[in-house]
């Protein structure tokens, strides 16, 4: 019954809530490197070099290891982050459901080994997919709050929460399934972005719709309260059809606010723009029966026509 309904349509959330993924067998396997690192001293470091040589690259001597073992501010990183993610037996199981749903969805995926360590904050190498392994920087979910997040934007130190970290994941590996639109109006980026959450909502079920966006529960708020007055704003300004490349940094880039350049900007959360392709893309998958496959391959301009989108509020 289950393999019929995602035939006729992978739509709405209920949907997709009742899939039952529980007899997928996925195998989810963590490799704690920064246990393993942080604890090292120069003997058992030559074993760990052997173990994950692609963690060591062969320009940097031992000394330079040893160092970063030593230095006191990754050593309060490693000391916080097992504090936050003890055992991570809890990220194991959320993971696990996650790769299993992506399985169900595209029954090639193969689940790649899972390293966690700490990268000293880089914020844009918090995961790394790469085909049989997945890199997760666990110094990045201690919570928006730890100091060590002082120097970040508030917008961005925001997302710096466990919660978010099987989110960041499932977008990483997203990303494997489709390839960005050769055309380059607004309407083409909104629905390309609007599919990628549609994938989220494929794959994590039971998130919330503020946690797949990375917004605070007022920033979604938001969202829903004022879709029509975006609508009509895009609309009304022939934004649609536009090739302007500030569009993007207006709407879809990562942002304290999104830029209307009126009075409601700074009560605006940024990317609002994706939030609103992703209710296009969400509106076209309830009105049609589609796969998610076929989505994925579906262009921009037919998803609009036959998504029936209206404003909900």
């Amino acid at each position: 019954m289950l393999s019929i309904v995602l035939l006729l349509c992978i739509s709405c959330k209920t949907e997709i809530n009742n899939i039952d993924v529980s007899n997928i067998k996925i195998n989810v396997n963590v490799e704690r490197f920064e246990q393993k690192f942080y604890n090292s001293n120069l003997e058992t470091l030559q074993m760990l070099k052997k173990e994950f040589p692609y963690l060591f690259p062969a320009k940097n001597s031992d000394s330079i290891w040893l160092n970063k073992i030593n230095n006191v501010e990754e050593r309060e990183l490693f000391k916080k982050s097992q504090l936050v993610f003890g055992d991570f037996e809890a990220e194991k199981s959320e993971i696990k459901s996650l790769f299993q749903h992506i399985k169900y969805y595209h029954p090639n995926f193969k689940s790649p080994k899972i390293i966690t360590l700490i990268t000293d904050l880089d914020y844009e190498s918090s995961v790394i997919y790469a085909d049989s392994l997945l890199f997760v920087s666990i110094d990045m979910y201690l919570g928006k709050n730890d100091e060590v997040y002082q120097s970040f934007p508030a917008y961005i130190s925001q997302n710096f929460e466990k919660s978010q970290m099987v989110v960041d994941i499932a977008k990483k590996i997203s990303d494997n399934y489709f390839y960005e639109p050769k055309k380059r109006q607004f309407l083409d980026i909104i629905i390309y972005e609007g599919k990628k959450m549609y994938l989220i909502d494929s794959y994590l079920p039971d998130i919330s719709d503020a946690n797949k966006m990375g917004y605070l529960p007022k920033e979604i708020e938001w969202a829903e309260m004022n879709e029509t007055q975006v609508w009509k704003y895009f609309v009304e300004n022939e934004l649609l059809y536009s090739s302007d490349s500030k569009l993007s940094t207006r709407f879809i880039e990562k942002a304290p606010f999104s830029k209307f350049f009126i009075d409601i900007d700074k009560e605006s959360p940024g990317r609002i723009g994706v939030w609103l392709g992703w209710q296009i893309v969400r509106s076209y998958m309830k009105n049609n029966n589609v796969t998610l496959q076929q989505l994925l391959q579906t262009n921009a301009e037919e998803i609009f026509k036959k998504s029936k989108y209206k404003p909900t509020k």
